[in-house]
């Protein structure tokens, strides 16, 4: 390899001496052969001496005699010297003879491509229509995947205007980020021309092709909104259409912007890795995450629906009006899309109480954030390679929480201000974390980036100990880790707390290790109010007896009876808090109203539940009927069957309770659930399994099968074969793993390998039941080499990572993993697979507390055989 060329490889960012200013885009996808061909005009303008053009490229061959370059102040173009592809870099390096002529010009290529199944680049998606199976062709380009379709400055500010045409059969759909400006039909082929699209950044263009319906709608601007899906599926895509015409309008209003493309297309595709992706004018989703059928959808996936469009939606002022300058700032479109995706829920939907379901999202980031090998928000990325493993719980679920906690200190009314004066200064162009601050300080007064600094330039949080002594109360604050170590972190943290009635309220900012305060009297002291900061908080024995009688007496609010149980479940795993004592604080839920806190209880009786059963099977019999007995009163309440005019909370909460009950072997569920199943499966429109409780009753279905007895699996698969619906597939893949059979749990992840599941959901069955998890880790082993060939090349790789090594609780399991990846690891699974092993020795060590904690064997057995 030639020496000049050294400068531009192994660099994060491309050089800086030409930039892109427009695109002329032609693709000619072939659906038959999975191939494409295209070409590109680049309008470019140099602005230093050189006598290269270094651009992204991969997985494509550049025609090298294709490539000429034309300034506008010359009359004679320029072919290349040599033309140099760099797979490793994904980058395309043209050397000419000569320095290239400073101003405008124009850069010419044409390549051909193929049409690959990684989801990602330009690649296909396949459908059955009357029967025959067929391809669409599909767009995934974020985050650095544009240039698997077409060379160009694949980075988010190198932002251009694209004018794109498609050449298509004529029989088929094209759709791509702008309405159609000219369409030609030649016999079997049309040629669809769209209008010139906005400045945006190259992630961010898309085209479709395929066969399609949809449903369509408009705002009161005129913005024509369609959903497009499989033919025969358009009835499904109209509470996405209604949710989507109605956000549009919210957002309008709170950013004081309205929205800036003439329509909005948004797209089901079958095999699609993320959730949805925000392209603009042209969203794509995942079929489960915009289609809702009445009849066969869940109460759950009503609310994803709702959700995610709501985030996809916010990303058109939030991600491509206004860009991130680099990676490095993916934060600022991730994070704030989830928060605000709550505020448009909330105010479609008020009965929903969204805002305490979003203490969810916090807890996901505080739980990831709990590890020594997180990350802070804004992390540095010094490769495209890494990109994929920051779309995490830090970026998203963190990102979100300590902007909901700016938004609290600050005001609502003055953080709106100030961020529809943000979007207003920076539309069109790309923003830093430090943009936004600045505007939010100017707006507010108040020191935001000092603030707010210490939460996204460092990883980790803090946990606020609370002391009670002399009338007074003293804060201390130090990094929380799961792992139970030290650390040196130090935030500036926005302290809330009220005193016996949330009308007596306090509020400072810790800014040192410690401060002292006066304490007002009452009957209890709450830190944190409604979970708003992004801490937690760890109360003396005084303080937290108190706080459990309020627990029990209903005082608090649902949010801080939330906040108490995480946190306290936090710092027992980290070996803080005895384990004893969690137990009998979630004795005090028993009668818990509230379904979001019900959904955490669940959740922490489940994770209790796993670590418990490799320490002694007494102890597992035990809690398991404690949980059972604290799960009673609620399933009564509840029932199995939905109530006219009951809430979305309960349709919510039936689903999970009962799926909870199964797992801990409650016989009258599994009785009651395998009736039912057996009642579907001869009348698969019976009233007798609604959409909310499937999951659960799949679950039941699946405790009861053995080697000797599969005719539940057998008839599950049966069901999961003759449905069409998304949604029903993915809560069949979910529950299959929860058989204790090891034989049983080989043969339903083999299933998972075969072409009957799509690459896209394969992970959803991979939480095996913990009889199945050595089964699982060694079924991982022996498909290493396909498991990595099909979904090595993007995130969801790292699902199956996770997934099947984090459940472990012994270091020498540790060990074993780490030996396996010592000659198999890659860059896009390092940081998952260290975060993985790290919980591996969280949960070895929570175990061998457990197993000396005194005095917990009598505890237990007391809460399982108490009376209530």
């Amino acid at each position: 390899m030639a020496k000049k060329y050294e400068q531009f490889r192994c660099q994060p960012r491309l050089p800086k001496f030409a930039i892109p200013k427009r695109y002329d885009l032609k693709l000619i996808p072939d659906l038959i052969a999975c191939k494409f061909s295209g070409t590109v005009e680049i309008s470019i303008d140099i602005v230093a001496d050189t006598k290269f053009i270094v651009l992204n490229a991969a997985d494509l061959s550049v025609d090298s005699k294709s490539v000429r370059f034309q300034s506008k102040s010359e009359s004679k173009g320029l072919e290349p010297l040599q033309v140099e592809f760099f797979e490793d870099d994904e980058i395309l390096v043209l050397e000419f003879g000569e320095t290239l002529a400073l101003g405008l010009a124009v850069l010419h290529l044409s390549f051909e491509g193929t049409l690959n199944d990684q989801m990602k680049g330009f690649y296909r998606s396949s459908y059955e229509h009357n029967g025959e199976k067929k391809n669409m062709a599909v767009t995934q380009f974020e985050p650095a995947d544009a240039r698997r379709c077409f060379p160009c400055w694949d980075e988010p500010a190198c932002k251009a205007t694209f004018k794109i045409t498609l050449e298509v059969p004529s029989e088929l759909v094209a759709l791509s980020n702008m309405p159609v400006l000219d369409e030609k039909v030649e016999g079997n082929i049309k040629i669809v021309q769209y209008q010139e699209s906005p400045i945006m950044s190259t992630y961010l263009v898309a085209a479709v092709v395929g066969l399609f319906d949809y449903v369509e709608d408009q705002t009161p601007d005129g913005i024509k909104v369609r959903v497009y899906c499989q033919v025969g599926k358009a009835n499904q895509g109209k509470f996405a259409l209604d949710v989507a015409v109605k956000t549009l309008g919210l957002y309008k209003d709170y950013f004081e912007t309205p929205y800036s493309l003439p329509k909005l297309d948004m797209i089901a595709i079958p095999d699609f890795a993320a959730g949805a992706m925000e392209n603009y004018g042209l969203v794509t989703y995942r079929e489960t995450a915009l289609l809702y059928d009445e009849k066969h959808s869940a109460a759950a996936n009503k609310q994803r629906v709702a959700t995610v469009v709501a985030h996809e939606l916010a990303h058109q002022w939030f991600g491509n009006l206004v860009t991130m300058e680099w990676w490095t700032h993916l934060w600022l479109n991730e994070g704030f899309a989830t928060w605000v995706s709550y505020l448009a829920a909330d105010g479609l939907f008020p009965e929903w109480k969204i805002w305490t379901q979003f203490l969810d999202e916090s807890t996901e980031g505080l739980r990831l954030d709990g590890l020594s090998e997180s990350h802070p928000i804004e992390v540095e990325i010094n490769h495209a390679g890494e990109i994929d493993e920051i779309f995490d719980a830090i970026s998203y679920r963190k990102g979100a929480s300590v902007i909901r906690m700016l938004q609290s200190y600050l005001g609502a009314t003055v953080f709106q201000r100030a961020l529809a004066k943000y979007i207003k200064k920076h539309a069109g162009s790309n923003a830093k974390t430090e943009d936004l601050w600045a505007a939010l300080e100017e707006e507010s007064g108040e020191p935001v980036n000092k603030l707010m600094n210490s939460w996204t330039k460092q990883k980790g949080y803090p946990v606020v100990s609370v002391k009670l002594k002399d009338n007074k109360l003293e804060f201390e604050q130090v990094q929380f880790l799961s792992s139970g170590c030290e650390a040196e972190g130090q935030w500036v943290v926005p302290i809330t707390l009220c005193c016996g009635s949330y009308e007596a309220r306090k509020n400072f900012l810790l800014e040192k290790k410690s401060q002292t305060v006066d304490e007002a009297s009452s009957s209890w002291i709450k830190v944190n109010v409604d979970r708003a900061g992004f801490y937690r908080v760890k109360y003396d024995e005084q303080l937290s007896a108190k706080l459990r009688s309020a627990i029990e007496s209903k005082k608090l609010s649902p949010m801080d009876r939330y906040g108490i149980l995480d946190d306290s479940f936090a710092l027992s795993m980290a070996g803080q808090l005895p384990l004893s004592s969690l137990l009998t604080l979630m004795g005090a839920y028993r009668e818990e109203p509230d379904y979001t806190v019900l959904s955490n209880l669940i959740s922490v009786s489940s994770k209790v539940a796993r670590i418990v059963a490799d320490a002694d099977n007494t102890l597992l019999d035990n809690i398991k009927m404690f949980f059972i007995n604290l799960f009673q009163y609620s399933a009564e309440r509840i029932g199995f069957d939905c109530k006219e005019g009951e809430s979305h909370l309960d349709a919510l909460l039936r689903g999970e309770l009962f799926a909870t009950l199964a797992v801990f072997g409650h016989e009258e569920t599994l009785i009651e659930a395998n009736k039912r199943f057996q009642a579907f499966l001869e009348d698969r429109n019976t009233h007798l399994l609604p959409p909310d409780i499937r999951r659960a009753v799949y679950v039941a279905v699946m405790k009861k099968v053995t080697s000797t007895d599969r005719s539940g699996l057998d008839s599950l698969l049966k069901v999961y074969r003759e449905t069409d619906l998304s949604q029903e597939k993915t809560r069949i893949l979910g529950a299959l793993g929860s058989c204790s059979d090891p034989d049983i749990i080989l043969e339903v992840l083999n299933f998972l390998l075969t072409r009957e599941v799509r690459s896209q959901d394969v992970v959803f069955g991979l939480g095996v039941s913990r009889e199945g998890r050595e089964v699982a880790w060694n079924w991982f082993k022996e498909n290493w080499e396909h498991i990595s060939n099909t979904w090595g090349r993007g995130f969801l790789i790292t699902r199956f990572v996770s997934a099947l090594v984090s459940p472990f609780s012994s270091i020498e399991k540790a060990e074993e993993v780490q030996g396996f990846f010592a000659t198999r690891g890659k860059p896009s699974i390092m940081r998952t697979l260290k975060q993985s092993l790290e919980r591996v020795h969280i949960n070895a060590k929570w175990l061998d507390t457990i197993r000396n904690e005194k005095g917990l064997a009598e505890c237990v057995q007391e809460l399982a055989y108490r009376k209530y």
